[in-house]
């Protein structure tokens, strides 16, 4: 009777042991702090190049002229097509007129540079990097340049292309071309364009006092999401949704313009390969399997207009964000541009930050945490997501799949990785003092 009992409870702990491997990590003695709050200084995969600081090349004596970048769009899209005008700048021996950022009804926003950036530090931090102006001398002011659209053409090269017409003309407007890789650049121009997408950038006074008002009021440690649902984003990815409300559905219709839904294999494709949006309440739900508390406290780095949002708030309700920590009076004075730094810099200096979607924000915002050695940055997986609902997978065994494809990156404190400016990192233990 002893003897089968013992053989018995024999088996039954082998049972348990192999139902406790089979289950995620943080539920065999990983907690929530070793998942989201472990010092990420103690391992980082990237950081600065050590080739920053070594401007490589003087700046020749004499500048071949002005160039001026065409910045428009968001306020990330502009400050990346700036940062790349930078890079061509010195590659051509440029001076670099500051950017009045283009206002658009769409953006509501006609502030300039200035008003977003601390001009004088800019300058001041460049300087052995690029030449800058805040104004063309008055010989050139009256001069209509001319305008070279880099876009147009697949393969561009801006020293056979623009190097000519800015020695005959001396000023000239650029649309950088994103066909244009900056890998091909020499360290020195390289280094001029990372120096300034990186260190150079710093908001003015004003602004980053109002965003540090959004961050001090938001309760440590909490997690800062970039969650991507407005209609124009939607309508532009191609992607069609068909457990959203009729208001999602028609505010959708209404932004598509020319840009038809994608049908039939084609848009099964197109969502299997990640380029759909999650939901919100995707997003939750994601979120959830990889252990993240219902009761974590939230900052929404959104703007207006996002879609299907109350799904997410369902799950968790500990939400902030700008309008209702700052109220309505502060913001009057806040445009489309001047919003989205204070997202910003409230996401650069949050305890985690997860996006859903990997635009001109995130990869910034992922870089400038990658730089800072801030806490956890993770980017949703919309592949894994969309062929694992394809393949059949929903409830517990989504979620588990879910896990699976995110949890290495939630231990190490994993970045993406960052071309040009970013090297693989040495692998030695920082520390708290070392930035």
């Amino acid at each position: 009777m002893k003897r089968g009992l013992l053989v018995a409870g024999f088996f039954s702990l082998l049972v348990l042991i192999a139902s406790l491997r089979s289950l995620p990590r943080s539920r065999i003695g990983v907690s929530y702090n070793q998942i989201w709050w472990s010092d990420p200084r103690a391992r980082r995969d990237f950081e600065q190049c050590s080739w920053w600081n070594d401007r490589q090349h003087a700046l020749p004596g004499v500048s071949n002229g002005y160039i001026i970048v065409d910045c428009n769009g968001g306020l990330n899209q502009m400050r990346r097509d700036f940062c790349d005008g930078v890079g061509v700048a010195r590659l051509l021996n440029a001076t670099l007129l500051l950017p009045q950022f283009e206002g658009t009804p769409y953006w509501n926003d006609s502030s300039g540079f200035s008003d977003i950036f601390d001009a004088d530090f800019f300058i001041e931090t460049m300087k052995g990097y690029v030449r800058f102006v805040k104004e063309l001398p008055p010989s050139y002011a009256s001069k209509k340049p001319v305008l070279i659209d880099c876009q147009k053409k697949k393969l561009f090269d801006y020293v056979e292309a623009v190097l000519p017409v800015l020695l005959k003309e001396k000023v000239v407007i650029i649309r950088p071309a994103a066909s244009q890789r900056s890998d091909r650049y020499p360290l020195w121009a390289k280094a001029s364009r990372c120096q300034a997408c990186y260190k150079a950038l710093r908001l003015v006074q004003r602004l980053e006092n109002t965003a540090q008002t959004v961050l001090d009021a938001i309760p440590r440690p909490f997690l800062a999401l970039h969650l991507r649902f407005e209609p124009d984003m939607i309508a532009y990815s191609r992607c069609t949704y068909s457990n959203l409300s009729k208001a999602s559905l028609d505010a959708i219709e209404a932004a598509r313009d020319n840009k038809a839904p994608f049908t039939g294999s084609l848009a099964e494709s197109w969502r299997n390969r990640g380029k759909c949006p999650l939901t919100p309440g995707e997003a939750a739900f994601v979120l959830q399997a990889l252990r993240v508390p219902t009761t974590m406290p939230i900052y929404l780095a959104s703007g207006s207009g996002l879609l299907e949002e109350t799904a997410f708030y369902r799950v968790y309700p500990n939400i902030y964000r700008k309008l209702a920590i700052l109220g309505p009076d502060a913001l009057k004075g806040l445009h489309g541009n001047s919003k989205a730094a204070v997202d910003y810099y409230v996401a650069v200096h949050s305890d985690i930050y997860v996006a859903t979607y990997f635009g001109n924000m995130d990869k910034m915002v992922v870089a400038m945490r990658a730089m800072h050695g801030s806490g956890k940055t993770l980017v949703l997986n919309r592949q894994a997501f969309a062929t694992s609902v394809s393949s059949g997978l929903s409830g517990a065994e989504l979620a588990q799949r879910m896990w699976e494809v995110h949890s290495s990156s939630l231990f190490t404190g994993r970045n993406l990785p960052l071309p040009d400016c970013f090297c693989r990192s040495t692998g030695r233990t920082r520390t708290k003092n070392s930035d």
